[in-house]
C-alpha cells in the first residue's frame, strides 16, 4: 500500500489508536450506560483510523477499499450515540420492544450493504475520483440518492438523542451542571462539523471534518465520566430512586431556595407554583409554617409536624430536616423529607374511636349480663317461689293477693327489660336492616298512653295529650314504639303522686314532626344527662323505689339516630324533664 502521511492523516490515526485503547478500557471495566460510550468510541476509532489511512493513500483502489472499512464505523456512530442518549435518559423500556430494535438495527445494516455493493448500483455515490489540486491527494465523491437518505437517518438519530439529553438535563440542579455542559457540548460538535462539511465550509476541499468532531466528542464524554464522575454520581439512578419514593424530597440552598425535588413533593404545594419550583423560596411554597422556618433559620436538623392545605386536600406531614455543613469549603445545603402521616393519623383516630366504642359495648355487655343475672333472675325466682308456695298451700289466697301488686311490678319490670334488651341487641347485629315506613304517629302515641294509663293511675298521674291530626311519620314503627314507650315509662317512674305528664306533637317543618314529652317530676342531674349524651348506661330508682333497667334512654338515643331523627333533653332537678324529639316525615 502506497502511503504518504500528512498532518490530518496522522492526527486521525493517533487519536483513533488512543480511542481504541480507551474503548477497550471502558468495555472491560464498565457496565450499563457507560458501555454504550465504549461502543461509540470503538466505532469512531474505526472511522478515524480508516479515514486517516484514506487521507494518506495515493491510489483510488486503496481509497475505495478504505471507504468500505470506514462505513463500519460511520453507520455505527449515530446508532450507538442514540442508544447512549436513550439509556442515559431512562428510556431503556423503548429499546426492549422487538419492533423498535429491528427498526434502528435494520437501517445501518442495509446501508452498509449498499456501500459495499455500490459498484453494482451506484446508489451511494455516483462517481469517485482523486483530486490532486491540494497538498496531498484526496478522494472526490459525487453523492448518490442513498447518501442523502443516510444523512436523514444520521440527523434523525442525532436530533432524537439530543432531545432526550436536553430534556433530561433541563431540571438538573447545580451538582450536575459541569457534567451536563460537557455532554451537551459533545452532542453539538458533530452537528456543527457535519453541517459545515455539507455546505462546503472545509479547511481544504473534500476534507470531512465530522470524524475529527466525533473524536473530540468522545473524548469529552470520557472526561465527563472519569473527571466529573458523571455516571458514578449516576443522576439517572438518583432520580429514579427519588421518583419511586412516596415521600416528598427537596434540597434547599443556603438561602432556603429549592434546587432539587422529586415529583411526590409537588402534591404538597399549590397548583400555582407546581410548574416552576426550582429557585423558589421554601416560605413561598409552604406558607404559614413558622416552626419549619425557625429550624431552617437556626440551621438545625430535626423533625417538625406540618398541616398543609392545597387544592389536593389537607395533608398532615412530618418534615425531617437534615442540615448539611460537613464540608466547610462548600456552601450549606438542607435536605427535607416530607412524610405524609394523613392516612396514618386517620387510621389511628379511627382505631381509637373503635376502641372507645368497643369499650362502651363491653361495659354495656357486662351491664346487660349483670341485669340478666340479678335483676332479671330475681323477679323470676320470686314469682316461681310464690307459685310453688301457693301450689303447696304454704300461703293462703289472701296472702297471695297481698303479694300480687309486687309480683305485677316485677313482671312488668321484667317484660320491659326483656323488650329493651331484645330490640336493642337485634339492632346491633351486623346486617340488621331498618324497616322504615309511613305510619300514623298520633295513633301510636295514643296506643302507648292507653297501655300505661293503669301504671300512671296508681301514682295518680295525669297524662295530657295535645296531638295534631294526621301526623304521618317515616321511620321504623317498632323502634319508634320502643322510644315512646321508654320515655312514657321514664316519666311515670320519676313523677311523684298527683304529677302531670304533657305529650304534644305537631309538624315542626316540611321535614320533621316535633314530639315533646314533659313531666314535672324529680328531673335528671346534669352529670347523668352528660352520660346519656355520651351513650353511657346508668340506672336510678323511681319515686316509689321502682327499678330501672339502665339501658332504656340509651336505646332511645340509638334508635332515633338510626332513623335519622334527633332527641334532646332539658331538665332541672326538682322541676321536671322535657324530651324533644324530631321524627322524619318522609324519605330523605
Amino acid at each position: 500500500m502506497d502511503l504518504d502521511f500528512n498532518l490530518y492523516a496522522l492526527s486521525l490515526i493517533i487519536s483513533g489508536i488512543i480511542t481504541v485503547l480507551l474503548s477497550g478500557y471502558i468495555l472491560s471495566n464498565e457496565k450499563g450506560t457507560v458501555r454504550w460510550v465504549g461502543y461509540l468510541m470503538l466505532s469512531n476509532s474505526i472511522w478515524s483510523l480508516a479515514y486517516g489511512f484514506e487521507l494518506a493513500s495515493r491510489t483510488l483502489e486503496h481509497m475505495k477499499m478504505l471507504i468500505d472499512v470506514e462505513y463500519l464505523g460511520i453507520v455505527a456512530v449515530p446508532f450507538y450515540w442514540f442508544l447512549f442518549c436513550l439509556d442515559l435518559a431512562g428510556k431503556e423500556k423503548w429499546l426492549k420492544k422487538p419492533g423498535n430494535q429491528l427498526l434502528i438495527t435494520a437501517v445501518p445494516v442495509l446501508y452498509l450493504l449498499l456501500v459495499w455493493t455500490n459498484n453494482l448500483h451506484h446508489l451511494h455515490y455516483k462517481k469517485v475520483s482523486i483530486d490532486y489540486s491540494g497538498n496531498f491527494p484526496m478522494l472526490k465523491i459525487v453523492p448518490g440518492i442513498a447518501f442523502y437518505f443516510f444523512i436523514c437517518y444520521f440527523y434523525s438519530l442525532l436530533i432524537v438523542g439530543n432531545y432526550f439529553l436536553v430534556k433530561k438535563f433541563r431540571r438538573s440542579d447545580r451538582v450536575y451542571k459541569k457534567q451536563n455542559r460537557v455532554i451537551l457540548t459533545a452532542a453539538m460538535l458533530p452537528w456543527i462539523a457535519n453541517i459545515s462539511y455539507l455546505v462546503g465550509l472545509r479547511p481544504i476541499p473534500n476534507l470531512d471534518i465530522t470524524p475529527f468532531a466525533f473524536q473530540v466528542s468522545t473524548f469529552l464524554i470520557f472526561i465527563a465520566i472519569y473527571r466529573f464522575k458523571l455516571l458514578n454520581v449516576l443522576p439517572v439512578a438518583r432520580e429514579k430512586v427519588l421518583e419511586l419514593m412516596g415521600d416528598g424530597f427537596m434540597v434547599l440552598d443556603h438561602r432556603n431556595r429549592v434546587i432539587d425535588y422529586n415529583s411526590a413533593f409537588k402534591k404538597y404545594i399549590s397548583v400555582y407554583h407546581a410548574d416552576k419550583i426550582i429557585g423558589k423560596d421554601i416560605n413561598e411554597l409552604l406558607q404559614y409554617q413558622p416552626e419549619l422556618l425557625d429550624l431552617l433559620n437556626q440551621q438545625e436538623s430535626g423533625k417538625v409536624e406540618l398541616l398543609v392545605h392545597t387544592a389536593n386536600g389537607v395533608f398532615d406531614l412530618e418534615a425531617d430536616i437534615c442540615f448539611l455543613n460537613e464540608n466547610k469549603l462548600n456552601r450549606n445545603a438542607t435536605i427535607i423529607k416530607l412524610q405524609d402521616l394523613t392516612n396514618a393519623r386517620q387510621e389511628a383516630l379511627k382505631s381509637q374511636r373503635q376502641a372507645e366504642e368497643l369499650q362502651k359495648l363491653n361495659q354495656l355487655k357486662d351491664r346487660i349480663f349483670s341485669i340478666m343475672a340479678h335483676d332479671l333472675r330475681g323477679p323470676l325466682l320470686n314469682l316461681a317461689e310464690v307459685l310453688k308456695m301457693t301450689s303447696d298451700d304454704t300461703i293462703s289466697a289472701d296472702e297471695f293477693k297481698e303479694l300480687s301488686p309486687t309480683l305485677t311490678k316485677d313482671i312488668s319490670y321484667t317484660t320491659d327489660l326483656l323488650e329493651n334488651i331484645l330490640h336493642w341487641s337485634r339492632s346491633q347485629l351486623k346486617g340488621y336492616g331498618i324497616n322504615k315506613e309511613l305510619f300514623d304517629l298520633k295513633n301510636l302515641i295514643s296506643s302507648e298512653v292507653s297501655y300505661h294509663l293503669k301504671a300512671a293511675s296508681v301514682k295518680k298521674i295525669e297524662i295530657v295529650q295535645q296531638l295534631t291530626d294526621d301526623l304521618i311519620a317515616y321511620a321504623d314503627l317498632l323502634m319508634m314504639q320502643i322510644v315512646i314507650r321508654n320515655l312514657i315509662i321514664n316519666a311515670i317512674k320519676f313523677c311523684h303522686e298527683n304529677c302531670r305528664i304533657n305529650i304534644a306533637a305537631s309538624y315542626s317543618n316540611a321535614d320533621y314532626i316535633g314530639l315533646q314529652i314533659q313531666d314535672n317530676g324529680v328531673g335528671i342531674a346534669l352529670e347523668n344527662i352528660q352520660k346519656i349524651f355520651n351513650g353511657e348506661n346508668f340506672s336510678s330508682r323511681g319515686t316509689q323505689n321502682e327499678k330501672g333497667t339502665g339501658i332504656g334512654l340509651m336505646v332511645c338515643w340509638d334508635f332515633m339516630e338510626r332513623n335519622e331523627g334527633s332527641i334532646t333533653i332539658e331538665s332541672e332537678l326538682g322541676t321536671g324533664t322535657l324530651f324533644n324529639l324530631q321524627i322524619p316525615r318522609h324519605q330523605a
